[in-house]
C-alpha cells in the first residue's frame, strides 16, 4: 500500500501542511528552503513591499530559469537527433558508394 507522509512546508510566514509520497520530502523541502531564500533576498532589496511581491518576484525567478532549462534542454535534444541522423546518412553513403 502507498502510505503518503504528512509534511508542514514553511514558505515566508505560513506552514502549508502536504500529503506527499515520501520520496518527494526531500525535494519538497530543498524547493521550500530556496523559495524562502529568495524572497529573504528581495526582502532586503525591497523593504517597502510585501510578502505577496517578494513571492511573485521570487516565482518569476523561478519560471524564467525554468524556461530557459527547458529551451536549452530542447535545443540539446534536437542537436543530438540531427547528429545520428548525420550519422546514419554518412553510414548509408559510404555503405552504397
Amino acid at each position: 500500500m502507498d502510505e503518503k507522509l504528512a509534511i508542514k512546508l514553511k514558505i515566508i510566514d505560513r506552514y502549508y501542511p502536504l500529503r506527499i509520497d515520501w520520496q518527494d520530502e526531500e525535494k519538497l523541502r530543498e524547493a521550500s528552503r530556496r523559495i524562502n531564500e529568495v524572497v529573504d533576498k528581495y526582502r532586503q532589496r525591497y523593504n517597502d513591499k510585501d510578502n505577496q511581491d517578494f513571492l511573485a518576484m521570487a516565482t518569476l525567478q523561478f519560471v524564467t530559469r525554468l524556461l530557459e532549462f527547458e529551451t536549452n534542454n530542447t535545443t540539446e535534444l534536437v542537436n543530438q537527433e540531427i547528429q545520428d541522423l548525420c550519422g546514419e546518412l554518412d553510414q548509408f553513403i559510404s555503405n552504397n558508394s
